[in-house]
């Protein structure tokens, strides 16, 4: 926002906030001990990537590519480097509150890094966009990385803006290592 003057950045990220603020009481008025069984495993099954590594070791595997889930680890290093110590080091937002005492389930850890922008938003779209290419059908890809961002929202470790913030970082990240992915001569694979 620094093409705005201050007065409007501060107006903007007021705005920006109450939606924020908005989302999170609506996203809290829903939750469920079934909501909890699926959130809270998807969200942990994603930290530090580990969900992607493992699909991609899986369409590797699939494929008869061992070489896939290296390039494919690779480029999902490329985009944690980016989000985690380039990006989120030049923003300090603090995430939503969340009391010390309420339990994280099933694994999950609370991070210590900044929440914008968010890291599983970041990952779940730079491997979406990654594991598209070549594929029958680019939607589960999306979907199942849109489940994992939302995730984020539901166990109040990232504000929504997070989430939309990282998921447009991911594409962009997904798009531009691509060619690091891609086999050089083979043909695309389908799956």
């Amino acid at each position: 926002m620094a093409f705005l003057a201050p007065s409007q950045t501060s107006r903007a990220r007021r705005k920006l906030f109450a939606i924020d603020a908005a989302i999170e009481r609506r996203v809290d008025a829903h939750e469920t001990p079934t909501l909890d069984h699926i959130a809270y495993p998807l969200s942990s099954a994603a930290d530090h990537g580990m969900l992607w590594h493992a699909i991609g070791l899986a369409r590797a595997i699939r494929t008869g590519d061992p070489m896939f889930a290296a390039r494919f680890s690779s480029a999902m290093a490329v985009e944690s480097f980016v989000t985690n110590v380039v990006v989120k080091s030049v923003f300090r937002r603090i995430r939503p509150h969340r009391p010390i005492d309420a339990p994280l389930l099933y694994g999950l850890r609370r991070p210590i890094t900044s929440s914008f922008p968010s890291g599983h938003a970041t990952a779940a779209f730079c491997a979406a966009t990654l594991l598209a290419k070549g594929s029958r059908s680019a939607l589960p890809w999306y979907v199942l990385a849109s489940m994992v961002a939302s995730t984020r929202v539901y166990v109040r470790l990232h504000h929504t803006s997070d989430i939309v913030a990282g998921a447009a970082l991911g594409v962009a990240l997904g798009y531009a290592l691509r060619p690091l992915v891609a086999p050089s001569s083979s043909p695309e694979e389908s799956g």
